[in-house]
């Protein structure tokens, strides 16, 4: 939909599909605004979803013990490697990045651009001194359009 002076409205009907239990899907509607001659403003989203997503609590709960319990802090890089896997240890790393490149993405993205992670080149988990995680991600975001 054109909308005069402000840019283009595109109303999405779709299916979300659980990354880590393929059987799970919801159903999603969303608008997505594109406003004319800003490359610098991310597009409006709204979204609505047909039930609820897996809660993921016990498997984020897992992970976090798990790097807590680390001698050392996380280091890891080429997630995934160059044939396309994943170690299982890592796949919340993975995750993870993904969820942020989204952000990126999304911040980043207009009519024409196609942008999806291609790579975690480096992750190093930053030591603090309270019960947080953090981690230092340097990521390899792909443009479909230009390749």
């Amino acid at each position: 939909q054109d909308i005069a002076d402000v840019g283009h409205k595109y109303h999405l009907e779709l299916v979300l599909e659980d990354v880590l239990a393929k059987d799970t899907t919801v159903n999603c509607t969303a608008e997505v605004l594109y406003h004319l001659g800003n490359q610098k403003r991310a597009p409006d989203v709204q979204f609505t979803l047909e039930g609820e997503l897996r809660n993921t609590t016990e498997a984020d709960t897992v992970f976090y013990n798990r790097i807590k319990s680390l001698d050392q802090e996380l280091v890891a890089e080429d997630i995934p490697d160059s044939q396309g896997n994943v170690p299982p240890a890592l796949q919340p790393v993975h995750l993870l990045a993904w969820v942020a490149s989204g952000y990126l993405i999304w911040q980043n993205s207009t009519e024409n651009t196609k942008f999806q992670l291609a790579q975690v080149k480096h992750v190093k988990q930053v030591k603090r001194s309270d019960e947080y995680l953090e981690f230092d991600y340097l990521v390899l975001l792909h443009e479909m359009v230009s390749q």
